[in-house]
């Protein structure tokens, strides 16, 4: 008899992803795991249940037959979590940690919409993407969103949002700003810790721009005192301009209120991707599984 509900979870994930890879990134399991996985269930039920094809996956007829079963067991896995949950009466406080720009400029609107999904309060503690993946390995925090990560064993990552940084200032700039005129700014910068430091220096490194060339005014160590030291910064026509450059997200609300001015600079591109990240022995655990769907669900929190 089959007991072992989680080779059913990989099948039920192979179907809704469409793609064995996908269901692999999804689970938090290697591509072979999740093949044998299949190879198990069809050995056991002695019939082919999935044909791999180049665009995707299809449902054999016993295929289709055991979706409908799994998915009805699932259902009732589901229900008897709800009912055990009642029973302890359980409390918590789901706590959410963050980088410095997820957490200050993209998640505090979802947090009232968290806390419904999951019936319970939510808390969020920002600090840089390495500190908040140390508090996830140290089991203090439930849930991190991080800036492109450092891929560590024992915790899945789940792609999230692109995220583009522009260059800005208190005055207006033109569309497009040639690479060899940056060093007639005065520049506000980000300490060297930050990943948004990181990327910056990396595409200018490949781009041959030599950045002890510019004129550093200050260097700050979070995007709110970034954005602060460019609004305060002067707008007289005869001093230097001053500029910077950060997530695009973080600025939204100056840009359009026309207190500051974004523009790219020509030939480069500034991206990087925002990810979800959580333990890999907490993948069943009911409440993460409805922030994650809830988070994952949204173009923009």
């Amino acid at each position: 008899m089959l007991k072992d509900f989680a080779k059913l979870e990989t099948f039920l994930a192979i179907v809704k992803e469409r793609s064995f890879s996908k269901a692999s990134k999804k689970l938090g399991i290697s591509q072979p795991a999740v093949t044998q996985q299949v190879k198990w269930l069809e050995e056991y039920l002695d019939t082919k249940i999935i044909e791999r094809k180049k665009n995707g996956i299809t449902l054999t007829k016993s295929g289709e037959e055991l979706y409908r079963v799994a998915v009805r067991l699932n259902k009732c896995v589901q229900n008897v979590e709800k009912e055990v949950i009642k029973i302890m009466n359980k409390e918590l406080t789901f706590i959410i940690g963050a980088s410095f720009t997820i957490g200050n400029y993209v998640t505090p609107v979802s947090l009232k919409g968290i806390k419904e999904v999951i019936k319970n309060d939510v808390s969020i503690q920002i600090d840089l993407s390495d500190k908040i993946l140390d508090l996830l390995q140290d089991k203090k925090i439930d849930l991190a969103l991080i800036e492109s990560p450092i891929f560590l064993d024992g915790i899945i990552y789940r792609e999230w949002l692109e995220d583009e940084f522009v260059l800005f200032s208190n005055r207006p700039l033109p569309k497009y700003v040639n690479p060899e005129d940056l060093d007639k700014y005065n520049w506000i910068c980000r300490d060297e810790e930050s990943h948004t430091r990181k990327v910056i220096a990396d595409v200018f490194d490949e781009a041959g721009i030599e950045c002890k060339a510019f004129d550093i005014e200050t260097t700050v160590s979070s995007p709110t005192a970034l954005i602060q030291n460019v609004l305060k910064s002067s707008k007289d026509e005869k001093d230097m301009q001053t500029v910077a450059i950060m997530s695009k997200v973080a600025i939204e609300d100056f840009i359009e209120d026309k207190k500051l001015y974004s523009s790219k600079v020509k030939g480069l591109s500034f991206k990087r991707h925002f990810y979800l990240a959580y333990l890999k022995d907490r993948k069943h655990d009911m409440y993460l599984e409805k922030v994650v769907d809830f988070i994952m669900k949204k173009d923009k929190l």
